[in-house]
């Protein structure tokens, strides 16, 4: 008797512990949500355009105010929440999804302090000003958030705050970095066709008095915006002699910040450098049948007489994709190709049942042209607010004012061959899968701040498991153009080190990515303005991959026998895109 008396009250020991545990937790989970919506709702009312895009509507009839004084209230603004989040929250008392989250918000905040701190974009990146004024508009007109008439009353209102913004950025402007500005300059057609032709046909179904307002609003918006590209050409661009290389302390700041990773950079970088080398042996592995029966006269042996071993790599390479980088579309069918190129691998997908596809379909149409530049992809998906289903993948079309031979670049650089496995990773199932992924995860913070080393290096998984699963029936053009994109993603995470915290040039960041990872002169050229503009982008891919594989390879010993690709990456996607050491402990515990 005594036995069971004893039992039943450590039992009720246990229950009271347990029950005391998660009351503290629900008090603690109440204060921090408390803290975080508020946040949310000063980070709305500072960036009022990105709260429309996320689905937040509060401040849809607002425009940004980037005075010194309003910036210097949001910089005051970031210390008390950081304050806050510390003092006022015991992270050690959360639950365990909410510390995760907690995490993410610390690290934003920090992003954000470094931003007012080192990057100082209202200052130092007119590419910046360029998206509040096509998007804060544009936004709130192509959605179905509220109601037209309400659409049209808060863009008139936004229409009528723009020539102070636009004001704002020639008064915050100083000296931007060279690349920056004439990235700005080259989008500004873009934006001035938007205000001068798509605006009044988004005005079309208005009534007559809403329409006539804004149509007035407008009018006024749009010699602002020429004097504002003049500013551009003729005042900035002079002097945008700023430097746009982060440094080392910074980058790698910022790095902590956005990859979240749990294998050191240090490793990474070995491996980067290991895999350059192993992917190009076994290009040349791929490509040397080709050489022979294209080349018939060429005595390979002879070659490695008077060549190293990297320069026969070199000539036996360049010389199959010299071959076939010929089979490719007309410009005018690009996108189109993309398209059914789409539906190939989904239907393959599908067909072998190599992973759960989502329902819904990925919209894929040509993207503005005031966004092109530093990208050939945008993939649009619901903000982290809303409820809707839609999915677009905005492809960059062939501009029509390039000359033949860069056009012909572009072209032969995406093949016939190459176009799949670069389909795969930046179109679909691409970014679209694992963003739709993380989306049906509950938390919101996940949905505004997704991992990005997840999201862009789970596509490249699914290259590989494609090419091992028959996908072209085992074309080995197809293999050689897949392990070049891979090596893409290795050259490209090693020359953002090289050019953000080395001192590498434009001349030298191209010569490599020519000569060593066999791009074309054009897309070299696109991606060194993409690491000047967007650092972390070029890095995200390989970080990404390596960190799954790492992941899979644990999780393969874990289950032994009854291991199945499937049911891993469904897992790995299960969770959100949430930081990859927290994801890493998820599916290994």
């Amino acid at each position: 008797m005594k036995r069971i008396i004893v039992v039943l009250t450590l039992i009720v020991l246990v229950l009271m512990s347990i029950g005391l545990l998660l009351s503290q937790q629900n008090q603690e989970d109440t204060k921090f949500k408390k803290i975080l919506d508020s946040y949310l709702d000063e980070t709305w009312k500072f960036f009022p355009t990105s709260a429309t895009q996320a689905g937040y509507h509060k401040y849809d009839n607002k425009l940004e105010d980037l005075s010194g004084k309003n910036i210097e209230n949001r910089h005051e603004a970031l210390d008390k929440f950081n304050q806050e989040f510390v003092t006022k929250v015991d992270s050690s008392k959360l639950s365990p999804e909410n510390q995760i989250d907690h995490e993410i918000m610390m690290d934003a905040l920090e992003l954000e302090l470094l931003d007012h701190e080192s990057l100082i974009p209202w200052e130092y990146n007119p590419v910046f000003y360029n998206d509040i004024i096509i998007n804060s508009v544009r936004s709130l007109l192509t959605n179905n958030s509220a109601p037209l008439n309400q659409r049209i009353k808060n863009a008139t209102e936004r229409l009528e705050e723009l020539p102070k913004l636009i004001k704002q950025a020639n008064e915050n402007l100083k000296t931007p970095p060279q690349i920056f500005t004439e990235i700005a300059i080259n989008q500004f057609p873009g934006i001035l066709n938007f205000y001068r032709t798509e605006l009044p046909n988004l005005l079309g179904q208005a009534p007559p008095n809403l329409k006539s307002k804004a149509q007035s609003a407008a009018a006024k918006v749009i010699p602002a915006l020429e004097g504002y590209q003049n500013f551009l050409k003729n005042s900035l661009l002079p002097k945008s002699t700023g430097n746009f290389r982060l440094g080392g302390q910074t980058h790698a700041r910022f790095l902590r910040l956005t990859l979240k990773n749990s294998i050191p950079l240090e490793e990474l970088i070995a491996r980067a450098r290991a895999d350059y080398s192993n992917i190009r042996r076994e290009m040349f592995l791929v490509a040397i049948s080709f050489y022979k029966i294209m080349f018939p006269h060429v005595n390979i042996e002879q070659l490695g007489t008077r060549l190293t071993q990297e320069q026969v790599r070199n000539t036996v390479i360049e010389g199959v994709l010299d071959k076939i980088k010929g089979e490719h579309v007309a410009e005018d069918e690009f996108i189109n190709k993309i398209k059914t190129t789409a539906d190939e691998i989904k239907n393959f997908i599908l067909k072998d049942q190599l992973i759960e596809l989502p329902q819904e379909s990925l919209n894929i149409e040509p993207m503005p042209i005031e966004k092109k530049g530093t990208t050939l992809t945008s993939l649009i998906i619901p903000g982290a607010y809303e409820t809707s289903s839609s999915y677009t993948c905005q492809v960059a079309s062939v501009p029509e004012d390039w000359e033949k031979e860069k056009i012909d670049s572009l072209l032969e650089e995406y093949n016939n061959f190459l176009i799949y496995f670069w389909t795969i990773r930046d179109v679909y199932p691409g970014q679209f899968v694992s963003s739709y992924y993380t989306k049906k995860f509950p938390s919101l913070l996940r949905n505004l701040l997704p991992n990005k080393p997840l999201i862009k290096g789970w596509p490249v998984y699914i290259e590989e498991m494609l090419i091992e699963s028959g996908f072209g029936n085992y074309d080995l053009r197809l293999r050689l153009n897949q392990l070049k994109l891979y090596l893409r993603a290795v050259v490209d995470f090693l020359i953002e080190f090289n050019i953000h915290e080395g001192s590498m040039t434009k001349e030298q960041a191209i010569d490599y990515m020519v000569r060593g990872g066999f791009q074309s002169q054009t897309e070299a050229e696109r991606k060194w303005a993409n690491v000047c503009l967007n650092p972390g982008d070029s890095v995200y891919t390989y970080v990404g991959i390596q960190e799954i594989l790492d992941i899979e390879k644990e999780y393969a010993k874990l289950k032994g026998n009854s291991f199945s690709q499937k049911e891993f990456l469904q897992k790995l996607l299960s969770y959100g895109a949430l930081p990859i050491r927290h994801l890493k402990s998820k599916i290994i515990q």
